[in-house]
């Protein structure tokens, strides 16, 4: 009976120790028993969480200084959350020039593409008169001017 209670004790405390640590809520210490994260980083979170709660992930790449998609991917798979979700890449920014072109890019009608036509047609004649120009100049013979 002692055996069993001993063990069931160790299969417990095995558990918490692999137990999820949610950043939104761990101690310092908590923080500190994540690989990789010590009493600097584990720091950082903590004035950055005085802030607010951190969102997700990206939120939380975003803030805390020195941890960077590497970093957040080895502190998840050593059982950090932020909000009970491991970390599963971070979403690009958009940028502020991708932003600015798709405001000014025009927006797709049922035309466009009859416009997008006549202007690949229009190429299409100005290429073959250019060519025609070309190949009626070859033709020409070439007189050399003696003195």
């Amino acid at each position: 009976m002692l055996k069993k209670i001993l063990a069931l004790i160790a299969m417990l405390y095995a558990a918490a120790c692999f137990a999820a640590v949610d950043v939104n809520k761990a101690s310092a210490a908590e923080l500190d028993g994540i690989k990789g994260i010590g009493p600097g980083i584990s720091a950082k979170i903590l004035d950055e969480r005085k802030k607010g709660n951190f969102k997700d992930w990206t939120d939380f790449v975003d803030r805390v200084k020195g941890v960077g998609e590497g970093n957040a991917a080895k502190f998840s798979a050593e059982g950090l959350t932020v909000n009970g979700d491991s970390f599963k890449g971070v979403a690009p920014k958009p940028s502020a020039k991708a932003s600015k072109a798709e405001a000014k890019a025009p927006k797709a009608d049922a035309k466009a593409p009859a416009a997008s036509a006549d202007k690949d047609a229009a190429k299409q004649a100005k290429a073959d008169a250019k060519a025609a120009k070309a190949a009626e100049k070859a033709s020409k013979p070439k007189v050399a001017a003696s003195k």
